[in-house]
């Protein structure tokens, strides 16, 4: 439990002075009532109303006013719960590199299966798009609810050369916010929608919060370096500054290996260390796929993030419930036994 306003904690140093005070009253009671004739009628009067009943009641009062202390205080917790509805953009990283067969049958072969089985747990409400990238960066589905057009999307993956990994998460960035004037023909080479204006003049939007928008999440999929287009790391900085999350998933081995593809060949590495910063600036998570049975796993673990989510919500209305709760029922406890409010 964290609180907004912590330094406000400290008026529970008065309930030990209230719980004083009461003693000394009981005390001043008790001399007075020794001064009374009759102790007969004393101890009938108190075999009457059993001792632990006089107390229950300012006890009662005494918790519901710690608990509206604690709730001035504004505290918090981290509570999981259901998302609302959302898009999730799946951008796939489709460079010749991913021919590579250190994960089997090769890297593309267990990245469709992959995030095909994922596409298939996600809730039936849950908007998914499909960006592919490697020279440059393409829109293969655009957001939808149809599972059978998104596997199709993802079964038509084709290899390519480069590997743009800037281009993917701004064209995915482009397809989550299609009016807020993103650049996409300088960042990508290419236009978005066909007719569409690329780069209009209305100013972007105002930087929220990373991580703050919680209708849309991109989850990038790579086996390598950048080779060309924009940094990813100025493209995980637009990313934060919409307040979406950038899951990363990292396939392959971070010494490489030497691939062959229309006659070159080349040494490839993952790029752990750039993975793992897209997914800080905005809040994310880094996974690392070694292996199909790996790649599986993390798209499991996805899959129940996009169900469910961990969010920080203010509890101060329970805290303020329970204190009106506890001081009716001692104020209806004083009434019932002693015909007086406490």
């Amino acid at each position: 439990m964290r609180f907004l306003w912590p330094a406000l904690l400290w008026l529970l140093g008065l309930l030990p002075l209230l719980v004083a005070g009461y003693c000394w009253l009981l005390a001043r009671r008790r001399r007075q009532t020794l001064r009374l004739s009759s102790l007969a009628l004393i101890r009938q009067a108190a075999g009457s109303n059993p001792a632990w009943r006089r107390h229950l009641p300012p006890a009662l009062m005494a918790l519901a006013l710690a608990a509206l202390l604690v709730g001035l205080a504004r505290p918090t917790l981290v509570l999981t719960l259901p998302t609302p509805e959302r898009t999730i953009i799946l951008a796939m990283d489709v460079s010749g590199s991913m021919r590579a067969e250190d994960v089997k049958p090769t890297r593309l072969a267990a990245a469709q299966a992959a995030a095909k089985s994922f596409v298939d747990a996600l809730p039936p409400e849950v908007r998914v798009g499909v960006i592919s990238f490697a020279g440059t960066a393409a829109v293969v589905q655009a957001p939808t609810t149809s599972r059978e057009d998104v596997i199709k999307a993802i079964d038509r993956f084709q290899l390519q050369r480069g590997t743009a990994t800037g281009s993917g998460l701004i064209l995915s960035l482009a397809t989550l916010f299609p009016d807020d004037g993103i650049e996409i023909e300088r960042a990508t080479g290419q236009r978005l929608f066909p007719g569409a204006e690329i780069g209009a003049s209305k100013p972007p939007p105002a930087p929220v919060p990373p991580g703050s928008y919680t209708s849309a999440a991109i989850i990038m999929l790579t086996d390598g370096q950048r080779t060309t287009g924009p940094d990813p790391l100025d493209a995980a900085r637009m990313a934060a500054d919409h307040g979406v999350r950038v899951y990363t998933v990292g396939v392959g081995t971070t010494q490489g290996e030497v691939i062959g593809f229309e006659g070159w060949s080349m040494r490839v590495r993952l790029d752990e260390e750039t993975l793992k910063n897209i997914s800080l600036l905005t809040h994310g998570e880094y996974f690392y796929a070694g292996t199909a049975e790996d790649l599986k796993q993390v798209y499991r673990s996805l899959s129940s993030r996009m169900v469910v989510e961990r969010k920080e919500t203010e509890i101060t209305a329970l805290f303020a419930g329970l204190g009106a709760l506890l001081a009716l029922l001692a104020a209806g406890l004083s009434l019932w036994w002693f015909a007086r409010v406490l």
